[in-house]
């Protein structure tokens, strides 16, 4: 049971990832948040497989897995999250050298936490994951309170509790291990996992729903129409 609940887990996140990040790119053109709820995605399908063929933490698949891993940490599902939900919170269209650069850096500090492999605590690196989530958490929590504005109030408080699940995941990550827990933290994983396909899910809601409330204020054009640039 506990392994078919990761597995669940893994889907469900796999699928937010991939089908609401092709309709954020098909629908409103925000290759920001499309593309990193895509590599999120990538990440659950590696992490699967990882799993599924029982290699150990010295194969390819891992160092994929820790890289992705890394990457959604540091840049991706912090400062990506933030830029890619500007567009709709304060009409902000980054330009393409800035989407780029945006990814690159998110590469590069992907590459570079490599070296702080799982198995000892890392003080520096875990202390910078906990840190961004925060600063992440406090713009979210401005998000949450725009949604309620525009009275969403179901979706206000699905983004709340889906955002403060993935604090509670992001300070439990290195600092506090399940002592219930198996050696492969099981338990974990599969709680992270379905918390992080939850958001994906939310978030696409709730920056939809801010985008028809805009699009109808005449705030923003629709999806289809030229869009006000601020690069």
């Amino acid at each position: 049971m506990k392994d078919l609940l990761f597995m669940l887990a893994d889907l469900w996140m796999i699928f937010a990832g991939f089908y609401f990040g092709w309709l954020f790119i098909r629908r409103y053109h925000n290759y920001l948040l499309g593309l990193e709820w895509m590599v999120v995605a990538t990440s659950g399908s590696n992490f699967l497989f990882w799993a599924l063929l029982g290699e150990d933490e010295e194969g390819f698949l891992y160092d994929i897995a820790y890289f992705l891993d890394a990457f959604s940490r540091s840049i991706g599902i912090t400062l990506i999250l933030v830029l890619g939900l500007m567009r709709v919170t304060h009409r902000y269209r980054p330009s393409v050298k800035v989407e780029v650069g945006v990814f690159a850096l998110a590469i590069i500090a992907g590459l570079y936490l490599q070296q702080f492999r799982a198995g000892e605590l890392h003080v520096g690196p875990a202390t910078f994951y906990v840190v961004v989530n925060v600063l992440t958490t406090l713009f979210l929590a401005y998000f949450v309170w725009r949604l309620w504005k525009i009275r969403a109030y179901g979706l206000a408080v699905f983004a709340g509790l889906a955002t403060a699940a993935a604090s509670a995941i992001a300070i439990t990550y290195d600092f506090f291990p399940l002592p219930f827990d198996d050696e492969h933290r099981t338990i974990f994983y599969t709680a992270a996992m379905a918390t992080w396909g939850t958001q994906l899910f939310v978030y696409f809601l709730a920056y939809r729903a801010v985008h028809n409330h805009n699009v109808a204020t005449g705030r923003e054009p629709s999806s289809h129409e030229p869009a006000v640039v601020r690069a």
